[in-house]
């Protein structure tokens, strides 16, 4: 601050009155301004030490050539004495400027050329616009600051009793007068002048794919009324904030006599991630990855922890000293990654996310239990996601073990056994006992093999965040899988929306590592936040610009959040079909009993045309769970139910993720419902709200009237003559309308949540405690 002040030959105490008064007060003169300070500033004594008349400037600019040295000499020697007699200060002078150009002879007619002026120094170059070179406009503003700034100066140093000396070779001449027509001719100089500099070198305009009409202007040097009013001649209606496409602005900017180019975008993700192919030459064979799936309870942490226990050093007793999501094992001498998270997420959430991490799938089926709901899950997601298979049949040293039972179930599933003539490999283990352990593995380095797996070490580490969490003495702590290149310490990188700088790497056994290679799992620390399992993350060489993609990032993710969702449902799916977008129509089905699953999976699957092929990417049984529509939302699926109903985790899922369930008690509904979208020919006419669940907590019979049921509100509101069903562990047992509700002895309109109720349904009693009542309407759709 205190600079600007000596800039201006003022006190500092003035600038802080400035900036008080219209901006905010600085805390000492050492302060550093901003622009928008600087700007008010200038503003301030640019309006309260205005310019006298416009020839000042005229006359600094352009020092006139003498027309006859006898006429001036005199006179030349007089201008100073007699400003020094009428006791005027002498203006301070510009520093660092060069001698200005002489203007032409044509002008020394005019009365004021026969004042003279005495040479001097001037500080700024002023470029002799009558040869013909380019006029710098921006440098006339910058007299006219230079100007102000001056005669701030002299009023100040007036005020302080003239007692200051001005240094200064040159006195200005400050009461020269210009006539009207001498302005008027320097004006049309001057814009003669342009007109012929623009003619000779036409500007040269970047134009991108969108532009607004504002900055096109600004681009070009002209105002925005010029390209407005060169639009409208050519049809366009924009104002200066609308954007107008490439083709419009080239039009537009070449009959402003402007060069055209086009500009090139390049994202800073472009900049930033190297995402070239690999050429075949670089690619080496890479350690397969592997996640364990099955039911809950069939061994699958058994059996990790039999791998893991066996390929650890002895010395290393009770097994791993730090364990971190996953792990390296050898098989003779051949390395394979297991994943230690549950097996859906593994393809689920990240599969939603396009990250597909896992390059084989073992299947564990205990041999006494056989196939279990989860088990289904399981093969469905591996299915989805197009993983190879191998069935690990578990529990092989119990008594009653049966796999043959379970090779016969798997073919019930698509997955054939190689010993009955098909793909699937089956290993019969005991992960317990530890028997066929080895075999399984070998199994596992034999499809990896079959696979050709293959990555480049020799390129930036990139590939998956498996889990991250905040670690209270290290901060945010990621566990990464690297797919491709390699990764070293002090790597920066970025997953998602969390960037930072690799400070320390490990091991899954807790080891300090320098580098980590393709099919590496490593934990590292010294990212700024704890970046969501599944993101990609990418080692870059630029931290600054990974700062501002990661900004960039983060406010696309607000944008997103608040922009709504499009995925597949009935009624956007057969304008999909049209665009070509959809090849494919997933469906998910649940249904009360296994029959039903089977009936309606046969039934749709038939539907499929030559348009789109629907399938049906999982079936199961009972309620519709927070799983389904984890798949159904990675997949871009449809759920459709039978009999079953969503519960709170899933109806929730599926409003944040946008997936569209339909429910239904009718087979046939369901095919023509179907049928109808894939021709597009679907109009619904209502659609079911749902206001509200009740539990029931206690019934009570009453002879004449029926059973009661005593109920609490979960959520929403129950109201009279409502439609209801009755749902039981996921079923729908009874559909019909409300009889009546009361609280305590009165009749209720409605009864809101977290409020107990009495509530009786039309020719329904089968009510009994721990049921949920869903009331609902239908409402019309405005078509």
């Amino acid at each position: 601050m205190h600079e600007v002040a000596k800039d201006f030959g003022l006190p500092t105490k003035t600038i802080t009155e400035i900036l008080t008064k219209y901006a905010t007060a600085p805390k000492n003169h050492m302060q550093v301004l901003t622009d928008h300070e600087l700007s008010l500033i200038f503003d301030y004594l640019t309006q309260h030490n205005q310019v006298a008349n416009i020839q000042a400037i005229f006359a600094e600019a352009y020092q006139e050539k003498p027309a006859a040295k006898t006429e001036t000499k005199d006179e030349s020697k007089s201008a100073p004495a007699k400003e020094k007699a009428e006791g005027k200060a002498a203006p301070a002078k510009p520093q660092g400027t060069q001698p200005q150009a002489a203007a032409p002879k044509a002008e020394t007619k005019a009365p004021q050329a026969t004042q003279a002026t005495t040479t001097r120094v001037p500080q700024k170059k002023i470029v002799d616009t009558r040869k013909g070179g380019d006029v710098n406009l921006a440098k006339y503003d910058e007299r006219l600051e230079t100007l102000g700034g001056e005669r701030a100066d002299r009023m100040q140093r007036q005020q302080r009793g003239g007692k200051e000396k001005i240094r200064s070779n040159n006195q200005r001449r400050g009461n020269m007068t210009f006539s009207n027509k001498r302005k008027q001719d320097e004006a049309e100089r001057m814009r003669r002048l342009q007109l012929e500099i623009a003619k000779k070198a036409p500007v040269k305009v970047m134009i991108p794919d969108e532009i607004s009409v504002g900055e096109l202007a600004s681009r070009m040097k002209k105002t925005g009324a010029e390209v407005v009013k060169c639009l409208m001649k050519n049809g366009v209606m924009a104002s200066l904030s609308q954007l107008i496409d490439f083709d419009t602005a080239a039009i537009i900017a070449e009959e402003l006599g402007c060069k055209v180019e086009k500009e090139v975008v390049v994202t800073i993700e472009e900049k930033l991630i190297d995402d070239h192919e690999d050429k075949p030459e670089d690619l080496v064979p890479r350690a397969p990855v592997v996640v364990v799936m099955g039911h809950v309870d069939h061994g699958k942490t058994s059996l990790l922890d039999t791998i893991r226990n066996t390929s650890v050093a002895s010395g290393e007793a009770g097994g791993i000293t730090q364990h971190i999501g996953a792990y390296q094992v050898q098989v003779n001498g051949k390395p394979i990654t297991f994943l230690d998270t549950p097996g859906h997420e593994a393809f689920t959430s990240m599969r939603a996310r396009g990250a597909m991490i896992t390059d084989i799938a073992i299947l564990m089926v205990a041999a006494d239990d056989g196939i279990m709901p989860q088990t289904v899950e399981s093969i469905n997601h591996a299915k989805a996601a197009n993983i190879p298979i191998i069935v690990a049949i578990n529990k092989i040293d119990k008594p009653e073990a049966n796999p043959d039972r379970v090779l016969q179930q798997l073919t019930e599933y698509g997955l054939v056994p190689e010993d009955w003539g098909g793909e699937t490999i089956c290993c019969k283990v005991s992960a317990k006992k530890n028997i066929g352990i080895e075999n399984l593995l070998e199994m596992v380095t034999l499809t990896a093999e079959m696979e050709e797996l293959k990555a480049n070490p020799n390129r930036a580490g990139q590939g998956t965040v498996i889990e991250a969490r905040l670690d209270k003495g290290r901060g945010p702590v990621a566990t990464l899988l690297v797919q491709n290149g390699t990764l070293k310490q002090g790597d920066i990188i970025i997953a998602g929306t969390a960037v930072g700088r690799i400070r320390v790497m490990t091991d899954y056994k807790g080891n300090r590592l320098t580098e980590a290679g393709p099919s590496v799992p490593v934990e590292i620390a010294g990212l700024s936040e704890a970046p969501e399992a599944g993101s990609p993350f990418f080692a870059v060489a630029d931290e600054r610009m990974a700062r501002e993609l990661v900004e960039q990032r983060k406010a696309e993710a607000r944008a997103k959040a608040a922009a709504p969702v499009q995925k597949v449902s009935l009624e956007n799916l057969f304008d999909q079909i049209q665009a070509g977008e959809r090849k494919e129509l997933p469906l998910i089905v649940k249904a009360d009993v296994q029959g039903s699953v089977e009936a309606v999976k046969a039934s749709l699957e038939k539907l499929s045309n030559d348009e789109v092929n629907v399938r049906v990417i999982h079936g199961g049984v009972g309620a519709i769970n927070e799983s389904d529509v984890m798949l159904a939302a990675s997949s871009s699926a449809i759920i459709v139910g039978f009999n079953v109903r969503p519960d709170a985790a899933a109806r929730d899922g599926a409003v944040r993720q946008n997936v569209d369930m339909r429910m239904y008690r009718v087979i046939y509904d369901c095919i023509d419902e179907i049928t109808a979208a894939m021709k597009g020919m679907l109009a619904p006419k209502y659609r079911e709200v749902v206001l509200g669940h009740a539990e029931v907590r206690q019934t009570y019979k009453v002879s004449g009237v029926g059973t009661i049921a005593g109920c609490y509100v979960q959520d929403g509101k129950i109201v009279r003559n409502c439609s209801v069903r009755v749902v039981r562990d996921g079923i729908v047992i009874h559909e019909g309308h409300l009889a009546s509700l009361k609280r305590f002895k009165d009749d209720a309109k409605e009864v809101a949540e977290n409020y107990e109720c009495g509530m009786t349904i039309e020719k329904f009693n089968d009510i009994k405690e721990g049921d949920i009542i869903e009331g609902f309407t239908m409402e019309e759709i405005p078509r």
